[in-house]
Order: C-alpha cells, then structure tokens, then sequence
C-alpha cells in the first residue's frame, strides 16, 4: 500500500466521532442507535476496500459527505419493502416475475377482512368444534365443476406431488413419454413424481401415444395412470394421444385410478371469448378421471394454489396424508380463493371482475383507446411516441400458441439507449418493466389499468427527463 493510499485511510473517521456529529442526531432521530452505527460502519468499510482496491476516487472528492450519504441510503432501504407493487407494461398477462395473476378487488376485501381479525379458518359455528379449512373452497369447486371432493394445496406442484405420494408411493405411475414436460423453475413432472415416491414408466414416443401403448406397461406394481397436459408447450404435425375417457375406461378395467393434471386449468369455455381452446376442469369430470389437478393463480385469475378435484375415495387418501399438513394453504389464500371461485358462479361477472380474464379478453378497440390515452397523458417529450399494432403474450405456461393481437405504445428515445431507458423506470417509483425491440421501448396497455395509467406517463416523463437534468 503506497503512501497516497496510507493516508486516505487515515482519513476515515471513527465511529464514535461521527455518533457525535449532528447529522447522527439527526439519523438517530429517525433510526434505531443500533442499525445507525450498523449502517456508519458498512460504510466506512466501503471507504476502506474502495481505497486498498484503488477505486477512491469518489472517496478521496468527497470524505465524509459520501459516508453519510452512503449510510443514510442504507438505513433508508431498510425501511423500505422489497416486495411492492410494480406496472406491467410488457403485455405478458401472467408475468411470473411479476406475480402472474392480478387479484380482483372481490379477492383483495376478503384476505383484509380475515388477514386482520380472527375468522372462521377451522371451527364448526354450529357446534364449536375443530372444523376443516378445507370446507371454504370445497363446496364451490364441486359445484362449479360437479366433481364429487375438493381440496386446495398451495400449488399445483404440490398438488401433484400429494396425488402421487397418497396414491401412488413405493409403486408405478404410467404417464406419456410426450407429457413429462418441464413446469417452471426447472421443476420437472419426473421429479416431482421420484419425490412422491413412485416409480416413472413411459410409454409412446414424444409425439405419438396409444391406448395399447398404456396397456402394455399394466402390471401388478402399476398404481396411477397419468396424464399431463403440456399447457406451456405445444406439439403439432405428426401427433396422436389417447383421448382422456378411453384412458378412464382403461383404468376401470384394471382398477386403476387415473389422474388428469391439467396444468393452468379453465373453468369457463375460453373460445366464446376468441382464445384458444384450453382444456376445462368440467371436461375432465365429466370424463370421470378420478383425481384432476390444476393452479388457481394462472387462467382462473386467482391466488397461487393447486385445486385437486375427483372422487371421495382417492381425495380422502390425500387428506389422510401427512403431507396435507405440509402444503396446506393458510387463511388469507382461503379467502382470496373462495372470493375468486364465488366470481365464477356468474360467467360474465367473472370477466368483468377478474383482472386476468378481462386482460385476456380486451377488445382490440379498448387497446386502441387505452394506448391512445397513455401517449396523450405522456404528452411532449425528446422522444418519438409513435401507436403500431403488436402481439401481447398469455404467459405463465398458459396457451402458449395464443398471439394476442394489441396496440403499442412505442418510444423511440433521442438522447438516451432504449436500455437505459428500460432500467430507468424499472428503479423508479413505481417500478415500471416494459418490452425493448431493436431500438425502441414498448408498453403495451393489455397489462396496465386504467388507474395505472397517470403512473405509467409520469415514470416514462421522469425517466426521460433525468436525461434532460430535468
């Protein structure tokens, strides 16, 4: 360490000299003593690397005055939550980053009401007894489905997982070579089934299965039959599978349970509201698959959980199960499920109402109205706001070959890269993420609301004019 560097450290205060500063007074004011001297501390360690690496020149300008700067910004991040509410303007409906499903304001009222009093989780009101949570969600599902049993784990790979391990452990489970598809996060159906306890058979090749293909792989250690639908993915051409009720009738004959998982799941028909055709949950019982799991957080527009549905005998193995303890789900989800599931029982209210079935269903005219409105609220800039046709994307391994046709809102920025642009309103507040494409930045109003709007204009404003020093 030369001389130079000797004496910048030199220069670094100690801590009970700055605790004696009044700009510590005033930290110590807002802060805890402790976190103050925490944040003092970190600080000057910083100063101490910045120099001994060579990089203190913003130390060496400033002194002190970076050092408070630096703590203060510490003790102030502390304060501040990392999970808050953030814009999507990248036309992604079910952003996985961004905590795919929107809740209705049905479901936020019922996680408030419950989330901040006691409620009826567990206990029977007639008797006063311990009574089951499941009961919340239980008689919904059944009624909008027809199934016979209910139950909600707190996802859908949790809800496999628990189908396999009470079905299915220390035996075979015979799924198609063409369904062992990945479902987000490197989590992959063959795991997830080595994990419940049973053994993988597969049967077909990735494009093409058949009926004698499963029956060929019965024996006496087979449990399960298995089918996944590929809801993130899409195979096309030269394709056969085996139709869910000839698969039911295959495990009768055999006594074997036979277990649809359905991935995103629907439970209205999304065709009459010009999407593609997404397998529905009453399609599946009325097939008579004995076990059908499924999310409530992707197409049904509701809170991260797995529904499983199917018959009294093979639901009540699950709850039996010691596993249920585990993924079970708590009672602010409850409510926002049972808000959620209440919704459907009017099919228009749920479009309406549900933020993630009516981002699906926009008209191309209400995108066209909505994009017009943000470029006229975003008003005179140094850049060019230009309207063009675009894509937007269902997202969250849902539809996959769904093109969502949309109006853009298009920024071609004079003086700053569409990437620094990009970074600049995802670090303001709110937090904005928006699409960047050869040289430009999208936002696609399929994904914002209404009331996010103004929000939307002032952060692409304030994000431009830091680039003006404005």
């Amino acid at each position: 360490m030369d001389g130079s560097a000797s004496e910048q450290l030199r220069r670094i205060p100690k801590i009970d000299r700055l605790l004696a500063d009044s700009q510590a007074a005033a930290l110590l004011a807002r802060f805890p003593r402790l976190r103050v001297v925490e944040a003092l501390r970190e600080a000057a360690e910083e100063w101490r690397a910045a120099v001994r690496s060579g990089n203190g020149r913003e130390w060496l300008e400033e002194g002190e005055a970076a050092l408070w700067r630096r703590a203060e910004r510490r003790l102030c991040a502390d304060e501040e939550a990392s999970l808050r509410p953030a814009i999507n303007a990248t036309g992604v409906v079910l952003h996985t980053g961004l905590g795919r499903s929107v809740l209705s304001r049905a479901a936020l009222e019922a996680m408030a009401a419950v989330g901040g009093a006691h409620s009826l989780l567990e206990i029977d009101r007639e008797t006063g007894e311990r009574g089951s949570r499941q009961g919340h969600v239980r008689h919904l599902l059944c009624r909008l489905t027809g199934a016979e049993e209910a139950l909600s784990v707190n996802n859908n790979a949790a809800a496999v997982l628990l189908s396999v391990a009470a079905l299915a452990a220390g035996r075979e489970v015979v799924i198609a070579r063409g369904q062992l598809v990945e479902i987000g996060g490197s989590f992959r159906i063959p795991d997830v089934i080595r994990q419940g306890g049973a053994r993988l058979v597969e049967v077909g090749t990735t494009n093409k299965v058949r009926l004698a293909d499963y029956q060929a792989a019965i024996t006496d250690e087979t449990a399960l039959l298995l089918r996944v639908h590929p809801s993130n993915f899409q195979i096309v051409g030269f394709t056969e599978e085996v139709p869910l009720p000839e698969l039911v009738r295959l495990g009768r004959e055999h006594g074997l349970p036979v277990m649809d998982d359905l991935g995103s799941g629907a439970l209205i028909d999304l065709t009459r509201h010009g999407l593609e055709a997404e397998p529905m949950v009453q399609e599946s019982v009325a097939a008579g698959a004995d076990v059908i799991t499924f999310s409530g957080d992707k197409l049904l527009g509701g809170p991260q959980a797995g529904l499983i549905l199917g018959r009294w005998e093979c639901l009540d193995r699950m709850k039996r199960h010691p596993l249920m303890r585990v993924v079970r789900n708590d009672k602010v989800t409850l409510a926002a499920l049972e808000a959620t599931l209440r919704l459907y029982l009017d099919e228009e209210r749920a479009v309406r109402e549900i933020p993630t079935l009516r981002a699906l269903t926009a008209p191309p005219e209400t995108l066209r109205a909505k994009a017009a409105r943000l470029r006229r609220l975003i008003g005179p800039l140094r850049a060019s706001v230009l309207l063009e046709p675009g894509i937007s994307q269902v997202g969250g391994g849902s539809l996959p070959g769904e093109r969502l046709p949309t109006t853009l809102v298009v920024l071609v920025p004079e003086s700053v890269g569409e990437g620094e642009l990009a970074r600049r309103l995802r670090m303001g507040e709110p937090p904005v993420f928006a699409r960047v494409q050869r040289g430009r930045l999208l936002l696609d109003p399929r994904t914002v609301s209404d009331a996010e709007l103004p929000q939307l204009a002032a952060a692409v404003r304030a994000a431009l004019d830091a680039d003006q020093g404005g």
